[in-house]
């Protein structure tokens, strides 16, 4: 074959998972071979364009701020939020070697990098009917995960041992290669469809979840919750398809917890979309209303964030139609809203400090008027009746009725003028339990009228269920080695990142504590080149 190559170590997938075992491997002065489908300005797979958040344990940045926090007390957290089916060994495993160390092998790890993290931990996934982080531990990359991408690739390219290094872009692995005599993998050169082959004495699988094909995601749609929306934003990679799963389940591999997965309630179509069914990720507001597609409050249980994204997603998944809505206004928009991911994080992603203290504390204007201009589902309007008008334009039939809606709102605006002694609406409760907390404190409106001019133009925000991340996947040993349906090792073959559900196939068992993702591919990446290293 003309494209027959040979290394050492393949690597499957350019993503941070691959490329921090590419890294760590060189180190070791081992032939590294990184074959990735995408092309060369978008690698570093979905981390490129996450917003780059961490849960990490008992750093400084905790101690600076106050959070007494301890592996203990995070893996306590951990099995709370997990609900680990009784016989998962490995992701209860790797849910300890995460807890146990998270500080020296992820934040040191990337402060010796020259990376840098924003001085505020933020509390997420506080838990709703599950308690979840009993402390804030979610800590923000500064410069966003494009940053972090681009930092590990500028390690690679200048490392001393970079000339053992080979990156083939645009090529889509199809088989894995995996007998007494030879492993390896054969694929296709995109966009010719000419085939290649590599031989290599170690395999490591980095391709990432299965939430990159939403035809998958519906096929392992967590059946408890019922059928799948009839309409699922693509918010993951779309070459994160799952094909590497079936190629190593073929070989004797082990899948585990496939159907859990870590999906947003909150996305609206990318109004420049990078691949067909291209959403984007809100972070939704905690002052506004969530309505289901009649306009009315879901309950009775109001949905909030910042406390539960499964339960947030499974009441999306439950409502009778597939979009639900956000009803807010002006003020509350420059200070609530954001969108997940380094692309319209901008002066987060390029590090401008003074510009991204001036938005926070001025309101970021500049993405209301954004997402106004760009997207048709970010409504507008100076009066309620108007905007009404303008939500049932944009759906099949008029569902909201004005009416109906204009009580309900005047409702929740009456409670709001009692003042807090005499707030009894559990949404009200739970703004004021997320404001104790001085850096949500600075993202989170004081209580105040919807309907009150003062607050400018009102806002209703179309949302459709995102998908983004796996949580299981191919299950794997604390040396991220691949392990068979007898659950012995798969010699030579290993798997990191969401392809090992960041660790055992499950590490987050049915929930995640949030920002365990990007420290859950840096640590099966690690563990993955120490076992390799050790043993060549």
């Amino acid at each position: 074959m003309k494209d027959h190559h040979h290394c050492h170590t393949l690597v499957i997938g350019g993503g941070i998972a691959g490329l921090a075992t590419a890294l760590e491997l060189l180190d070791h002065n081992l032939d590294i071979m990184i074959v990735d489908r995408d092309t060369p300005e978008r690698l570093g797979g979905l981390a490129r364009w996450a917003f780059g958040g961490m849960a990490l344990i008992g750093t400084p940045l905790q101690k600076r701020m106050g959070i007494k926090d301890s592996p203990e007390l995070a893996l306590r957290d951990w099995h709370s939020y997990a609900n680990f089916p009784e016989d998962d060994r490995w992701s209860k495993a790797w849910a300890k070697f995460y807890t146990d160390n998270s500080l020296e092998m992820v934040y040191h790890w990337l402060i010796g990098h020259g990376l840098r993290f924003f001085p505020a931990v933020n509390w997420v996934e506080r838990g709703l009917y599950t308690p979840g982080n009993s402390v804030p531990r979610y800590h923000m990359m500064w410069g966003t995960g494009w940053h972090l991408v681009e930092t590990l690739i500028a390690k690679l390219r200048s490392h001393s041992n970079a000339s053992k290094l080979t990156i083939l872009h645009q090529h889509q692995v199809t088989d894995l290669i995996y007998d007494e005599n030879e492993r390896g993998c054969r694929g296709i050169i995109e966009p010719d469809n000419q085939a290649f082959k590599i031989s290599a004495e170690r395999v490591v699988v980095a391709t990432g979840g299965i939430n990159g094909s939403i035809e998958r995601v519906r096929k392992n749609w967590y059946r408890p919750w019922g059928k799948p929306p009839s309409v699922i934003l693509n918010g993951a990679n779309p070459f994160a398809d799952g094909v590497m799963h079936d190629r190593v389940q073929q070989l004797g591999g082990n899948l585990n917890q496939i159907d859990k997965m870590w999906n947003y309630a909150a996305g609206i179509p990318h109004p420049k979309p990078h691949f067909p069914g291209h959403g984007l990720s809100l972070v939704p507001c905690k002052s506004a209303l969530w309505l289901n597609h009649r306009g009315e409050r879901i309950g009775p249980q109001p949905l909030v964030t910042g406390f539960d994204t499964n339960f947030l997603c499974q009441r999306v998944s439950e409502q009778e139609k597939p979009w639900t809505w956000h009803l807010l206004n002006w003020r509350i928009a420059i200070k609530e809203f954001a969108i997940s991911g380094s692309e319209h994080n901008v002066h987060m992603r390029d590090r401008n400090l003074v510009s991204f203290l001036k938005e926070t504390v001025l309101g970021n204007h500049r993405l209301i008027k954004q997402m106004q201009t760009e997207s048709d589902h970010f409504l507008v309007a100076e009066s309620l009746q108007e905007l009404v008008n303008k939500m049932n334009s944009i759906t099949d039939q008029p569902y909201v009725d004005y009416a109906n809606l204009n009580s309900m709102v005047n409702q929740y605006d009456d409670q709001v003028k009692r003042g807090t002694a005499f707030h009894d609406d559990d949404q009200l409760r739970r703004i004021a339990h997320a404001r104790n907390w001085r850096p949500d404190k600075v993202r989170t409106c004081k209580p105040k009228p919807l309907l009150d001019p003062a607050g400018g133009p009102l806002i209703a925000i179309k949302l459709n269920l995102i998908s983004r991340k796996s949580l299981g996947g191919i299950q794997t040993d604390l040396q991220s080695r691949i392990l068979d349906n007898q659950g012995d090792v798969m010699a030579g073959l290993y798997a990191v990142g969401e392809a090992a559900g960041f660790g055992g196939g499950g590490a987050n068992g049915f929930r995640s504590l949030e920002g365990t993702f990007l420290p859950g591919c840096i640590l099966t990446a690690r563990t993955a080149a120490a076992d390799i290293s050790q043993n060549s």
